[in-house]
């Protein structure tokens, strides 16, 4: 008798519409188009479904993000496979990627000045030339040095010029750099804007593929505490996933994930969303652990990192295989689209 007043209770608990006590995950992001996905997810309801309140903070890079999220201050990172990311992990900090992010194709440019044109037409003709990466050890040179060895050039064959993505218009047209590694939407402005042209493509050289550029990490202390509220959020954060391909597609979500994308300030331009690609990612999440293995190297090569980790290491797929199983077949929508990734 004890135990069915308890359940009526909870029933009559339940209709009153009295707010039930739900998990916090504290999340740190690199904002960018790609965000959409754990933002719809918290707009259209999917993590308060699973019980759970995400409280989402914008940071600057994945590389300070780490060592947060191994203070489990952040218990979820989305960012790039940074130098950081690796070096956490030769250290034994307590982080690993549960799922892909952000995934070739990315519409990343290497891009040369426009009064250049005429003169750098091969690979080989970016010898001596100034590049400008956004960062030493990122993904972006990377992609340069991918492209450099497809001339028979290296890294050491060029000057690589730290730029801000922001600043890379102006470099280009002070003629401060001869070309950069441009991302959207500032490739298509430094395009647009005559500053430079479109000239190698990494997509086109970078292997093994796809890149895996950026990627959902947990704090591995918190997830053996915690897994079933770590299944649930990748229920809801897969869920989100999944809407962003769809509109990714052109699928009839397209232009809410516009208007939350810049009603949320991660871009404040629609026609940049609405004109041009956008990043791509695994619908499923997996992660190009082969990719994953080969940036690890190019950083120890480079000295921005100490050691290769296992390929064991790097990735615990078994939250979003537990998601997947949960949401069923990946379905897209737009049947008639032609855009590669997000498949």
């Amino acid at each position: 008798m004890l135990h069915q007043r308890l359940l009526i209770g909870a029933v009559l608990l339940a209709g009153t519409g009295i707010a039930q006590a739900e998990d916090n995950v504290r999340v740190g992001e690199v904002r960018s188009i790609g965000s959409g996905a754990t933002l719809t997810a918290i707009d259209r309801g999917y993590f308060k479904d699973q019980g759970i309140k995400v409280e989402l903070d914008a940071i600057d890079s994945s590389a300070n993000a780490f060592a947060l999220l191994a203070q489990n201050r952040y218990q979820v990172v989305e960012g790039g496979l940074s130098a950081g990311f690796f070096n956490a992990l030769d250290k034994g900090l307590p982080i690993i990627a549960v799922a892909d992010r952000a995934s070739s194709p990315l519409y990343h440019n290497l891009m040369v000045r426009s009064d250049l044109k005429d003169t750098i037409k091969s690979i080989k003709d970016l010898e001596g030339k100034v590049i400008a990466s956004n960062g030493p050890g990122s993904i972006s040179t990377y992609e340069i040095d991918k492209i450099l060895q497809q001339g028979g050039l290296g890294l050491k064959d060029v000057e690589i010029k730290v730029v801000p993505f922001t600043q890379m218009a102006l470099a280009l047209n002070n003629k401060a750099v001869d070309a950069a590694l441009a991302i959207p939407p500032f490739s298509y402005q430094i395009r647009d804007g005559g500053f430079g042209i479109m000239f190698a493509n990494p997509d086109d050289y970078v292997r093994p593929a796809p890149t895996a550029l950026s990627v959902n990490s947990v704090n591995t202390e918190w997830a053996k505490q915690n897994p079933d509220l770590v299944r649930r959020y990748y229920i809801a954060y897969q869920h989100g996933v999944r809407d962003y391909c769809q509109a990714f597609h052109n699928g009839p979500n397209r232009k809410e994930m516009i208007d939350l994308l810049v009603r949320s300030g991660t871009e404040k331009r629609p026609e940049m969303l609405n004109d041009y690609g956008w990043p791509s990612r695994d619908p499923l999440g997996r992660i190009n652990i082969d990719s994953a293995l080969d940036i690890a190297a190019w950083y120890v090569a480079n000295k921005f990192a100490g050691a290769v980790p296992p390929r064991e290491r790097i990735a615990d797929l078994s939250y979003i295989d537990y998601a997947n199983a949960k949401l069923g077949p990946f379905v897209l929508e737009n049947k008639d689209s032609t855009s590669k990734g997000c498949r």
